[in-house]
């Protein structure tokens, strides 16, 4: 197995801790996934100072969940997301997660352009700010590869750039995986698994739901041996049986 992550969170880390060690995967902390914890200034520090304090497994990475269209909202968002690249910096992880948060329910081509072009125009700031840290870009609620691929076809001239493949959440979608892969491998740096039953995202550890976990690992042999993979659930156990899976798998 290559560059593989865990979810961490503060309030358990010694758990976290004992699974990195065990397998010798990163962190993909999710602390700062809660936009309360930017707002209490003692908590944030606090946790900062955990994770320093413990030691940060090389090659770790973030999750921030951001983005509005509302302009007063939209300032707001912009704030959290250098404030997540400023926590990145002081933890020298290699990367943050964004969402692209594109709304399938409202996409026409207005819609679709603006969410290409505000994505682009402060991404590329951060970029071009923060040189040294990795900014992927999530499929969140999208149906289909299309804004993530415009995006990247944007930012691909960045080295700092990548897009990271949920691949659970394109289960969830009626674009089958095959054209999520083709559309997006050139630009995939990082990937977030979990398996789901196809209709939910539930979370679940790799290989307990309906997902083709074979069909993963052929991509992955391909494709991915050079990104980072992230076992998307939060509960220890769940994270060691879906690395456990995947150690007989790969």
């Amino acid at each position: 197995m290559g560059d593989f992550l865990i979810v961490s969170l503060a309030e358990e880390l010694q758990a976290y801790e004992d699974l990195a060690q065990e397998y010798q995967v990163g962190f993909e902390i999710n602390d700062f996934y809660d936009p309360l914890v930017f707002e209490d200034k003692k908590r944030r520090e606090d946790i900062i100072q955990k994770y320093q304090k413990a030691g940060i497994p090389a090659g770790s990475t973030m999750h921030v969940s951001v983005f509005s269209y509302d302009p007063q909202i939209r300032e707001i968002s912009k704030l959290r997301m250098r404030q997540s690249m400023e926590i990145a910096q002081e933890l020298s992880v290699k990367g943050v997660v964004f969402h692209t948060n594109w709304n399938p329910m409202l996409s026409n081509i207005v819609y679709d352009d603006q969410v290409v072009d505000g994505t682009c125009t402060f991404v590329r700031e951060l970029l071009e700010a923060y040189p040294e840290i990795q900014i992927y870009m999530e499929n969140m609620f999208d149906s289909d590869p299309v804004i993530l691929q415009k995006i990247s076809e944007q930012l691909c001239v960045y080295s700092n750039f990548g897009v990271c493949l949920d691949y659970a959440h394109a289960h969830l979608s009626d674009t089958p995986i095959e054209e999520w892969i083709k559309a997006l491998r050139q630009y995939i740096r990082h990937i977030h698994i979990n398996d789901n039953d196809l209709r939910r995202d539930l979370h679940l550890a790799v290989g307990d739901g309906r997902i083709d976990w074979e069909l993963f690992c052929r991509y992955y042999q391909t494709y991915f041996e050079e990104c980072s993979v992230l076992i998307e659930t939060t509960k220890p156990d769940n994270q060691r049986r879906a690395l456990e899976y995947l150690r007989k798998k790969l």
